[in-house]
This record gives structure tokens, sequence and C-alpha cells, in this order.
């Protein structure tokens, strides 16, 4: 039996002798089925050709990725809290080097994540350190294909998972779209791609798929606006390796909202 992964966007599944007949999470219009049909691999081999890479991106911030770039190629980020880390966002690799490096910076206390396309193997991240809670919003539940008791459905706008730690259900890309809020030092977000970090820093952009490139439409745009209105950041970190605004993150939102709703009217 194994834990089927796709190749085309890191979604894991549940055990099975077989792979999927397809992948959910694909068919969608917001990803895509390579040009060569629906591949599978498992962690397992996985393991012979990737290895796990971590960085600093931060002060208290590390990034954790796989090299060479697998499926959509995000990095996960894990926040070092007196409280507890967390990690955020998630990759299909956890190897042995991984979980040395992050037990050495305080192993992980929880797991959230901004949305489908990073639930990846989550499962293995979270039984890897004891069997640690995975945070994922109620709106996405149907996009889960590997269920573990380990995950904890939230309902609402906001959850707070340890002090100066809130999720947002910014909504957006996904319905369940959730960006984590860090008060320390200003305040920062992290993002994944429900706001997305732009190769220009100064601004951030939105859409409903990226690699088919269909837009996010006005009103949620203006949805993701008003829900991060009440919170002060400085930095914004997004979801690949040094894609983070480092300074003015807020007004780099504000001017991005703006330019973009100017694009698409």
């Amino acid at each position: 039996m194994t834990n089927f992964i796709c190749k085309a966007c890191g979604t894991q599944f549940a055990e099975s002798s077989t792979p999927p007949p397809a992948c959910p999470v694909c068919a969608d219009d917001r990803q895509f089925v390579g040009w060569d049909g629906q591949e599978w691999t498992s962690a397992d081999a996985l393991g012979l050709t990737h290895r796990t890479a971590l960085r600093q991106e931060a002060e208290g911030l590390h990034g954790i990725g796989i090299e060479p770039k697998f499926a959509i190629g995000q990095r996960a980020l894990l926040l070092r809290s007196s409280t507890g880390n967390v990690l955020w966002d998630c990759v299909n690799l956890i190897d042995e080097s991984a979980v040395e490096e992050v037990t050495a910076l305080g192993g992980v206390s929880a797991i959230a994540i901004s949305h489908p396309h990073y639930y990846s193997s989550m499962i293995d991240w979270s039984r890897a350190f004891g069997g640690v809670p995975i945070y994922l919003h109620e709106g996405d539940r149907q996009w889960v294909m590997r269920p573990g008791p380990e995950i904890v459905f939230w309902e609402g706008e906001t959850k707070g998972i340890g002090p100066g730690l809130t999720l947002v259900q910014c909504g957006g890309h996904f319905e369940g779209g959730t960006v984590l809020h860090w008060a320390e030092g200003g305040g920062a977000l992290l993002t994944g791609d429900i706001v997305q970090v732009v190769p220009d820093r100064r601004f951030v952009s939105f859409m409903y798929s990226y690699p088919n490139y269909i837009p996010l439409n006005a009103a949620k745009v203006n949805r993701i606006a008003k829900s991060l209105e009440p919170f002060a950041f400085e930095r914004m970190f997004g979801a690949w390796w040094k894609q983070n605004v480092m300074t003015d993150a807020k007004v780099a939102l504000q001017r991005s909202v703006e330019r973009y709703l100017r694009a698409i009217e």
C-alpha cells in the first residue's frame, strides 16, 4: 500500500495498492494535468532523487524546500516562536536531515496551510513531529485527499494558534484561502500565494489560477484587502525563496489592490 503523490501538484493521497484514477486537484481549472498525462510518485521514490533544503529567510523564519524543484515548487516556512514553532505551508519530502535540522531549531508544534495546492505531504510532516495539529480552513475540506486525525478544520474569519499568531481567512484563490499574521517586530504576513509576492517586490498580486492565467474578480480582491485591514504588518513572505516584501508591506498591499482593480476594469 502506497500514499501516491501527484507529480504535477504534489498532493498526497490516502493509501492504495494502485494509483488513483485521477487527481481532482489537477482536474480543477486552477491547476492542470501535465502534457504527458497523469503521473504519480511516492515519498520513498522522491527521496531517491531529491533532498530537502533549509535556509534562513529572516530573523525567526527558515524556509524549507525541495531540490531540485518538485511539483509546484513552493517552499514552506518554519516560524520560530517561544511558545512553539509553526510550520507554514508544506512540501512533499521529509528526509532524515530535515527532521534533524528542524528538531535543532525547536521542532514543530503546529502546522497551518494557506490552501490545497500546498497540502502536499502534511500528514507525514505532522507525524514526524509527534502528530501535531494541522490547521486547515473548513471551506477547503473537499480538497483533502489524505485525511487524518491530525487535521483540525476551523471555521470563521480568524483563528488564534498561539500568542501573536492569527490565521486569517481571506478567500480568493480558494474559498478557505488563509494567511498567517505574526504580530512580532512590527508585524508580518505569511501568505503563500493567496497574496502573491511578485518579482517587483514593491507590489503583490492576485489570481484565481496562476498556471492558467485566470484573474481573480474584483469582489474577491476587495475581500482580501478588507480581511487584512485590521492587522499591522511591515513584511510579507510569499511562497518561493526570497520572494518577500521586507518593508512597507501594508502600503504595498494597498497600492497593489488599487493597481489590480484598475487593470481588470
